[in-house]
């Protein structure tokens, strides 16, 4: 089992988090102009390169809030933690 640090709680076992998806995804400058199709592309296909890449968790066992993580998907180590809004970790 992987420990994950939440930024509020410390390490915790990995079971305890929810993943939430990309971090840092720009919303759609005009989200009423999409259409049905436009807004399942943007939901539901990501990139996902190998590689480091920031992801939104939810500590949803523990205090629920959420953070941002820089997450390798090649290996699935988690590189860095960081609250949202605070500064963004370097891709090692």
């Amino acid at each position: 089992m992987q420990l994950i640090s939440c930024p509020w709680c410390g390490p915790r076992e990995e079971s305890e988090f929810r993943h939430g998806g990309q971090a840092h995804r720009p919303y759609p400058a005009d989200p009423a102009a999409l259409s049905d199709e436009q807004w399942g592309h943007y939901v539901f296909v990501q990139p996902n390169p190998a590689g480091p890449r920031p992801e939104r968790w939810q500590h949803a066992a523990g205090c629920r809030r959420w953070f941002n993580a820089l997450r390798d998907t090649a290996t699935h180590r988690v590189l860095a933690v960081y609250r949202p809004g605070g500064p963004t970790p370097e891709t090692r």
